[in-house]
């Protein structure tokens, strides 16, 4: 069976997460913001994982729509990283647009689910 290209893409997102706050523990010396974005970036395919096999239609909106606000969180924390120069522009807008990215997906995939019935 083929793989969404949601679960795909917010499970490389999580690595690019993962590796961005390694890099301002050891690079920046930052330890405050760097948890609060690998917290949020991370999260987002850990919901998306558990959607997979939510209990019903409502439970898998639930978690898809968490892992909506996850993304838009993470988003934020990228912005702050990059206004207040932990992060470059281009890192930022690399990052970002692979956050959002995944947020129109996102989107897409709970208002497909709403319209289904059971």
């Amino acid at each position: 069976m083929k793989e969404s290209v949601l679960k795909i893409k917010s499970y490389s997102f999580s690595i690019r997460i993962v590796r961005l706050s390694q890099y301002l523990i050891k690079q920046k010396k930052e330890f405050l913001l760097s948890k609060q974005v690998l917290k949020s970036g991370t999260a987002i395919g850990a919901l998306v994982r558990e959607a997979e096999f939510g209990q019903s239609k409502a439970d898998f909106v639930s978690k898809l729509s968490i892992a909506l606000k996850e993304a838009n969180e993470t988003s934020y924390w990228l912005s702050l990283l990059k206004d207040t120069d932990y992060i470059s522009n281009d890192e930022f807008l690399s990052l970002n647009c692979d956050c959002e990215e995944l947020i129109k997906i996102l989107v897409a995939s709970i208002k497909t689910a709403k319209s289904k019935s059971i």
